[in-house]
């Protein structure tokens, strides 16, 4: 066992001195194992961080909640309701009396209406959206009370004129006050504010909407009805049109998460067959958590096979410097067996050799696979999560390709005749 070990020494000792002797030959072999690593653990960071964002985007909306919402059908040309300007459509009233009475297990939780409305705090004007809801909402929500309070009960049940700002709403209406206690306008109606939303997750509460910012704000859902009626007017270039929407939103909990795509199947059903028109969207978190797993997987064998073709391009720059050096010490390799050296020392020599490049540039790879993730999660703001599967599995098939591709040269350099190599000039 001993003379084993020492013999493994002796090899290894005399493999790195060679490689040491030509200093610049084995950086540059070693470079594409170095990249080839590195890009494999930072792409699969990359891939984790915002596949992470993703799933955490879903999650924070519930794995056991449905979310239905009313969306406008396409207008037909001959229809009636184009004629008169005024769109019926959506969740209705007797939409919740019928999933409370077919579906006892499912909780309704957040019923919602949305008005556009022009907000206005003194010379201050920004295009707004009122969210009519209820005082359970932030329960199903990632958003969370920065200042005040949020509608409670008496505001439902007194129709009262408060209203509560997501942050960037109040950054942006009243930048340089306390905005608690404030009298604000929505259309031409006016409000006090009670309180100030903020997300979870750095994020505003603004929608997109024709190039600009649509701030939202939130009201109970008595005074969206009895404030705003249920009829929305909507004044655009030329033209009045009408719309009438009694539920923009509705938010069910399920019994468990097996429940939860059943339940959704059939609610879908349920409301094709009393909507006309398909007037409403379901959304399903767990399906989208699934959807978004699935493509996780596919993003990280994509990613990991890209990577992978470095590493592969590595392990040829290895085969082929290690063939080169064959030839070039073709009468070191005759001397050595002149000496007694056998086929197996030469062999265990050269891919001894081929490891010791493999094992520098895996080491060097894995620190800057490490630390590019962390560059661009700098410069860039996007999240990168290394794990130490990446890590372990870069490293290993830097090991593995070192060893399969300082095969050939090793076994090459062995079959030479003792005689033909001292020979060699």
């Amino acid at each position: 066992m001993r003379r084993y070990l020492y013999k493994i020494k002796r090899v290894g000792k005399l493999g790195a001195t060679s490689l040491f002797e030509h200093k610049l030959r084995s950086f540059l072999t070693a470079l594409g194992i170095i990249f080839g690593v590195s890009s494999v653990i930072a792409m699969l960071a990359i891939g984790e961080g915002a596949s992470y964002e993703a799933r955490e985007q879903i999650r924070s909306m519930g794995s056991t909640n449905i979310i239905i919402r009313s969306r406008k059908p396409e207008d037909s040309g001959s229809s009636t309701k184009q004629q008169s300007r005024l769109s019926i459509y959506g969740l209705t009233y007797q939409d919740v009396m019928r999933i409370r009475a077919l579906y006892p297990d499912v909780q309704i939780h957040v019923p919602a209406r949305e008005i556009g409305v022009r907000l206005r705090f003194r010379d201050v004007r920004l295009p707004g959206k009122v969210v009519g809801t209820v005082p359970w909402f932030l329960d199903k929500s990632p958003m969370y009370v920065q200042q005040g309070r949020f509608i409670d009960e008496y505001d439902v049940e007194t129709v009262s004129n408060a209203v509560v700002l997501s942050e960037s709403c109040a950054r942006a209406l009243m930048p340089l006050e306390y905005p608690i206690g404030k009298n604000i306008y929505l259309g031409d109606k006016a409000f006090t504010v009670v309180g100030v939303l903020a997300e979870r997750k750095k994020k505003d509460v603004t929608e997109k909407k024709s190039g600009r910012d649509v701030y939202e704000v939130f009201v109970s859902i008595s005074s969206a009805k009895n404030r705003f009626g249920e009829t929305i007017v909507k004044q655009e270039t030329g033209s009045v049109s009408m719309e009438r929407v009694e539920l923009h939103e509705l938010t069910l909990t399920a019994p468990n998460d097996e429940a939860v795509l059943p339940i959704a199947n059939s609610l879908r059903s349920t409301l094709q067959f009393y909507h006309k028109e398909p007037d409403f969207e379901i959304t399903v978190p767990l399906e989208l958590l699934q959807q978004a797993e699935q493509t996780k997987r596919i993003f990280n064998i994509v990613l990991g096979s890209i990577a992978a073709i470095s590493l592969l391009v590595g392990g040829i720059g290895i085969m082929n410097i290690m063939l080169a050096s064959v030839t070039e010490r073709t009468r070191e390799i005759g001397i050595r067996r002149a000496l007694g050296a056998t086929r197996g020392d030469i062999v265990l020599q050269f891919i001894t050799e081929a490891l010791l490049l493999s094992l520098a540039g895996g080491i060097i790879g894995v620190g800057l696979g490490i630390a590019v993730p962390a560059l661009v999660s700098h410069l860039a703001g996007l999240a990168t999560i290394i794990k130490m599967q990446s890590l372990i599995l870069a490293f290993s098939i830097s090991m593995i390709i070192g060893m399969v591709f300082g095969i050939y040269p090793a076994f090459r350099a062995a079959a030479l005749s003792p005689i033909e190599a001292l020979r060699h000039e």
